[in-house]
């Protein structure tokens, strides 16, 4: 049998908070416990908002919190090939399609009532059916394009692949129990799978840099959840290994909203020069 493999995934767009330290640690101790491998990777596909200071805090703040891992540590940035790779495969299958709309046309063309799991409007479909020569025509003329997955084909695809069974995932609670849960990739919609302003997106990349790094157990907030169904839904297509995942709690602040970087949460920095110790922050977090 392999040893559990598991990992710490952060976006150096901002100083890691104490919601952060609850997932590293949370995954960390995991991997510990079970005599396992703990990986950190930084997912930095977002080049305009990234930055290197962030990404050497992140290494400050977690050597600090004395989690270690293994090297090298993978970089998204450096990663786009792969991506446009699976992407092109996953195209070449018929389940992705060209979409040359901008936020403003999708946001003036919705379907009434109908939101993602984010809150984002579900795609209208304005661009699902254009002629091949119009396609093109645009691709020549230099117009940038996202490619987003035909959420019915791709439906129909997993379907044949799992023999007619549901998608699913193996979520372990707080407690630690297996429960297998029912995916609904549909609710996504014909979501992004290759943006317009990089060659990648989250959903993608996560799950590509999860099957090649070989991520046994996925660690990572409540707020991610749902997207597991969609990540579940490309591991089967692609043919990809299914990690087990668990979705840990969330901090909150005292009016109940989650702590966030752009909010301006307490950073992890700023507790240790206050002189909190790394037991502080497991007291903090609840982990203690």
């Amino acid at each position: 049998m392999t040893s559990p493999v598991l990992r710490f995934a952060p976006s150096p767009n901002g100083p890691l908070h104490l919601g952060h330290a609850l997932s590293a640690l949370t995954g960390f101790d995991m991997a510990q416990r079970a005599g396992g491998r703990f990986l950190v990777r930084i997912e930095d596909i977002d080049v305009t908002r990234c930055r290197e200071e962030y990404v050497t805090g992140i290494f400050e703040d977690l050597s600090w919190l004395g989690i270690t891992w293994e090297q090298p540590v993978l970089f998204q940035s450096q990663q786009f090939a792969t991506y446009v790779e699976a992407a092109q495969w996953l195209e070449g299958q018929g389940l992705l399609y060209p979409c040359f709309a901008s936020r403003t046309e999708i946001d003036a063309a919705p379907v009434p009532g109908a939101v993602d799991p984010d809150g984002a409007p579900l795609y209208p479909g304005l661009h699902k059916a254009l002629p091949k020569s119009e396609i093109e025509a645009r691709m020549e003329n230099g117009e940038r394009f996202a490619l987003r997955i035909d959420m019915d084909r791709a439906l129909a695809k997993a379907r044949d692949r799992l023999g007619g069974a549901p998608l699913t995932f193996t979520e372990l609670d707080e407690a630690g129990n297996a429960v297998v849960v029912e995916a609904r990739p549909e609710r996504w919609g014909d979501a992004v799978i290759l943006r317009k302003d990089v060659p990648a997106s989250y959903h993608l990349a996560v799950v590509v840099d999860d099957a090649r790094q070989g991520i046994t157990y996925v660690t990572r907030g409540q707020d991610l959840y749902a997207a597991t169904d969609l990540h579940r839904l490309l591991q089967v297509l692609m043919g990809l290994p299914e990690p087990v995942y668990h979705h840990h709690r969330l901090l909150a602040d005292a009016e109940g909203r989650k702590l966030s970087k752009s909010a301006g949460d307490t950073a992890l920095s700023a507790l240790r020069t206050a002189r909190k110790s790394a037991a502080d922050i497991r007291a903090m977090v609840g982990l203690a």
